[in-house]
């Protein structure tokens, strides 16, 4: 990857969109550190480490929710609002439609009904968490003359408006720059809770200047996992079935085509990490009721879900796996179509050898996926789990917060993918050079 990046910035066009991808990210980070006026930054970190909702979207925005920043609620409306979407586009036969039938048209409407449900939810996001910021004494209302009503909507204003700017950032990054924007706003803000969590972590770590033995083996055993888990989510995520595809021979004028032999890739972990970001996002999404209507969480229904199904509990650890499974396989529905595959293959000329065109080509391919689907969906469900477990043995669970599962999927997958688009950048330069 390092060898890309260095031979993609010899190239201009290249370089140009990599350097506005770094602009447009540190215009991200930089509005993460911006304070909202009224917000007590102190109090609210607080306020944040005991709960888990505001902990989790805390981590994803990079520590700017702790801080109290402009962009607070980061990328989180938009992907609860990508997930519902697509959730309804697979139940609503119009949507349904749009989706598949639509072309650009239907995209950029879908696009449209994700911005209006981002905003909804980013409303609603802040009001809850502006309510409980009050109640927990975190808002100075003498910053607004002791006017509540007016401090607690430019708050709200305030958020709302840096969660739909942090929309625009990601999409400005995808238009102009390199990768898919979502997707590097959340890798930065991961990275960036990731090297927060490892230095206040290692500081615990000595103690006046000198490591003790135990204190040292716990680093040791710390990377030796790290590295372990992260070539394991590498392996699995480079792994795949080559389905071969044979095409026959055919004579269209004076010329002969087809003859020709490829495959269809069924990746292991063909959804990446969404059937998680699913899961998790429908977990948590109840502590988001409780934080707009019931902002005491130490207390009355609010204490019980935390305590019981709250994150860490074993009830909340077998829900997350049985809902990974089953985005797993519902996503995988939605993005591979095996009887449009098989439809288009018959359509090309071409055939699986052993296997006869039109429907017994769908139902083996609808097998293979499912059966392929599994190893991917039950590789999901271990590490949403088993990391945890690993460095609490250790000894450093509270790097937990700096290597979450969905975090080190997150890292991974993003990096692959951004080092595929590089690749497929400079590739167009060079068939490009080679026209000309």
């Amino acid at each position: 990857m390092f060898k890309t990046l260095a031979d993609a910035f010899k190239i201009k066009e290249v370089r140009n969109k990599l350097l506005l991808t770094l602009l447009l990210l540190f215009i991200y980070r930089l509005g993460c550190w911006v304070p909202i006026p009224g917000i007590d930054s102190e109090a609210l970190g607080v306020s944040v480490e005991g709960n888990t909702f505001l902990s989790l979207l805390s981590s994803v925005s990079g520590g700017a929710l702790s801080q109290g920043s402009f962009l607070a609620l980061g990328v989180s409306p938009y992907i609860t609002s990508s997930i519902i979407i697509q959730l309804l586009a697979a139940v609503i036969p119009s949507w349904q439609r749009l989706s598949k039938e639509g072309g650009a048209d239907g995209r950029k409407k879908i696009s449209q009904y994700t911005k209006i449900a981002a905003l909804i939810i980013a409303l609603a996001q802040a009001i809850g968490i502006t309510v409980g910021f009050g109640t927990a004494g975190s808002v100075h209302l003498e910053t607004f003359w002791n006017n509540e009503a007016l401090c607690y909507s430019f708050i709200v204003l305030m958020l709302v408006a840096g969660a739909m700017f942090t929309v625009w950032l990601g999409e400005k990054i995808t238009e102009i720059g390199i990768g898919n924007g979502m997707s590097l706003l959340i890798f930065v803000g991961i990275l960036s809770s990731a090297a927060s969590a490892i230095l206040t972590n290692f500081q615990n770590l000595f103690v006046g200047g000198e490591t003790t033995q135990t204190a040292a083996w716990q680093l040791v055993l710390f990377v030796v996992a790290l590295i372990a888990i992260f070539a394991l989510v590498v392996f699995v995520d480079g792994g795949e079935r080559k389905v071969g595809i044979q095409y026959a021979k055919q004579m269209k004028g004076r010329r002969m085509y087809g003859g020709q032999s490829t495959y269809i890739p069924v990746r292991v972990n063909a959804n990446g990490v969404m059937p998680i970001i699913f899961a998790s996002a429908l977990l948590t999404f109840p502590q988001l009721l409780l934080s707009i209507f019931d902002s005491d969480s130490s207390s009355g229904f609010a204490q019980w879900w935390n305590e019981w199904i709250g994150a860490g509990t074993w009830i909340y650890a077998i829900l997350l796996s049985l809902l990974i499974l089953a985005f797993a396989y519902f996503y995988t529905m939605i993005n591979f179509d095996t009887e449009e595959i098989s439809r288009q293959i018959q359509q090309n000329g071409g055939f699986i050898p052993g296997i006869r065109p039109g429907k017994p080509t769908a139902q083996y391919l609808s097998s293979i996926n499912k059966r392929i689907t599994l190893f991917g969906a039950i590789f999901l469900a271990f590490m949403a789990l088993i990391p945890t477990l690993v460095f609490t043995a250790i000894g450093t669970g509270g790097l937990n917060s700096a290597f979450s599962a969905t975090g080190m999927l997150i890292i991974v997958s993003v990096a692959l993918e951004f080092n595929k688009q590089l690749e497929a950048q400079m590739m167009m330069k060079n068939y490009r050079g080679f026209l000309k």
